[in-house]
This record gives C-alpha cells, structure tokens and sequence, in this order.
C-alpha cells in the first residue's frame, strides 16, 4: 500500500474518500462490516486481505469462531481452495487468546 500511495497518490486520495463513504453507511456496524470483508477476501483467494481484516474484525470485536466462520463459509459458495489458502491468514491476523 505505501508503494501505491507513493507512485500513485491522486488515486490513492480517491480510494481513502470511497473507503471513508463506505464506512459512513448505515446499517452495519464495524464488526459486521469486517467479518463482510473477510468473507468477500476469502472469496477473492487473498490472503493478505483476510490477514489485515481479521486483524480489524478482532478489534471491532469479532470472536475468533466469527473470524473462522466467516472465512469458512465460502467453502460451499467459491470451494475449498479459497478457504485453505486464507484460513492460516485469518488465524494469524486474528492472534491468540
């Protein structure tokens, strides 16, 4: 991300006002809007995403089983290989107990 705000910062100042918008949405709470991300993270096999969003999810409250349940439930809906892939991101983003 630093390299990105470096080498493109209009673009990276456009995308900090869209994420800015979003957070400002009604109808979900931080946790809510993280455990969201995760799933769609998942989706998209980035493990670096789930990694950062576990991480927010924790501090927005979410339970380690909500962190998990969140990634693991695209297992019926994009397959094993996206939940493999960023399962030991979540768990790591999320620490321990």
């Amino acid at each position: 991300m630093e390299l990105f705000v470096r080498e493109c910062p209009g673009l990276a100042k456009a995308l900090e006002g869209i994420v800015d918008a979003q957070r400002s949405l009604e109808g979900m709470g931080g946790k809510t809007r993280q455990l969201v991300n995760l799933a769609i993270q998942t989706a998209n096999r980035n493990p670096r995403g789930v990694l950062f969003h576990s991480r927010m999810a924790r501090e927005a409250g979410a339970s380690r089983g909500e962190v998990i349940g969140a990634v693991v439930m695209n297992l019926h809906l994009s397959g094993l290989a996206p939940v493999l892939d960023c399962l030991p991101a979540a768990v790591e983003g999320y620490g321990s107990d």
